[in-house]
């Protein structure tokens, strides 16, 4: 059986998207994290409000983007178990394209993605932010409501197909 480990990321735009930030959160409970350097001018005024002030808590989150792929990588392998795949959960495509470019598109055999859009309930999500406080629009705590809110949809019978 595949580890869920869900991914989120902040973002400077949708039209030309440059990597703010990503968290991975594995269903087990273990946190990556990693704030990018990032062109203020290329950001969208609800990133400008919204995104950017929620940054710079953790400065040993400060990563290079040249540094990026290999903490990565070496997260993935750390927490993968041992002879299995990983099952890498989004919510938006744009979050696995730049998971997929922070790689420099050499996501390892090993680690699939998985759109999951359809399985996170909303009313959980928005529970776990108010919980515990923290606000929406962080890649961590963002990643963290997306692992707490993820529900898998029971397989479907034969029978009901009928």
């Amino acid at each position: 059986m595949a580890l869920k480990v869900f991914v989120d990321t902040e973002f400077t735009d949708f039209v030309n998207p440059q990597l703010i930030s990503i968290a991975l959160v594995a269903e087990t409970g273990e946190e990556f994290y990693a704030e990018l350097p990032f062109d203020i001018r290329r950001c969208s005024d609800f990133v400008r409000e919204t995104v950017v002030p929620l940054l710079g808590y953790s400065p040993e989150a400060e990563l290079s983007l040249d540094a990026l792929y290999g903490r990565i990588t070496q997260w993935l392998v750390l927490v993968r178990p041992t002879g299995e795949e990983i099952q890498l959960c989004y919510d938006f495509q744009t979050d696995w394209d730049l998971f997929s470019r922070a790689l420099e598109d050499r996501v390892p055999f090993w680690v699939k993605g998985r759109l999951v859009a359809d399985r996170i309930n909303e009313l959980l999500r928005h529970e776990f932010h108010a919980k515990n406080r923290l606000p929406e629009h962080h890649a961590l705590n963002d990643a963290r409501g997306n692992c707490y809110a993820f529900r898998e949809l029971p397989p479907q019978s034969a029978a009901s197909h009928a």
